[in-house]
């Protein structure tokens, strides 16, 4: 009976520490620190949010870049199913998948004859990956140049602008935001 006590309060203790003040005093920092990204790094045009640059979102019209595949189809981009197809590369369903994959983009442009980047046709380990590589938005320029009426060097500018160095200069390879991307094409004029 004499061990009850001390250990109620020790549980007490440590749920209000853990449970409570320190989450609260990490949120608190990160809030003051980085207020942007504790906010889930939106994206807003005027009051309206339109994402997160941290989350993918579907594009399917022509007029758009489109990301890279999201493996938690068949919701596309749902962040409560963050996670990899765990296919391997001699897995027949993975293959069957890029080859569905990159059949869409020859009939989205069929005059587009340059090799399909394999970050077009294959899913981040997330499945949420909101970056394409300047080649896939490269090879996707044409499609998106027709379909709006615009020349292909006022979206490779586009391009250019929203193209993002790797982490600290040596972190992972240069990519493209393609939300960013889309939300500045919508602001251009035909």
């Amino acid at each position: 009976m004499s061990v009850i006590r001390p250990v109620v309060v020790c549980f007490s203790l440590l749920t209000i520490i853990t449970g409570l003040a320190y989450p609260f005093a990490v949120t608190g920092v990160g809030q003051l620190a980085f207020p942007e990204q504790t906010s889930g790094s939106l994206i807003r045009q005027g009051n309206q949010i339109k994402g997160s640059e941290l989350i993918g979102q579907q594009f399917a019209q022509p007029r758009y870049f489109w990301g890279r595949p999201s493996a938690t189809a068949p919701f596309g981009y749902n962040g409560t199913a963050s996670g990899g197809s765990n296919l391997g590369p001699t897995n027949p369903a993975l293959k069957a998948a890029v080859e569905e994959r990159i059949k869409a983009l020859h009939d989205a442009d069929p005059e587009n004859t340059a090799p399909v980047p394999v970050d077009l046709v294959t899913a981040s380990g997330s499945g949420l990956d909101p970056h394409i590589s300047p080649a896939a938005a490269e090879y996707q320029l044409q499609r998106v140049a027709k379909a709006r009426g615009l020349q292909a060097k006022q979206i490779r500018q586009l391009i250019t602008q929203n193209t993002e160095a790797p982490q600290f200069g040596i972190f992972g390879e240069e990519r493209v935001n393609v939300l960013k991307l889309n939300l500045a094409l919508d602001s251009l004029k035909p």
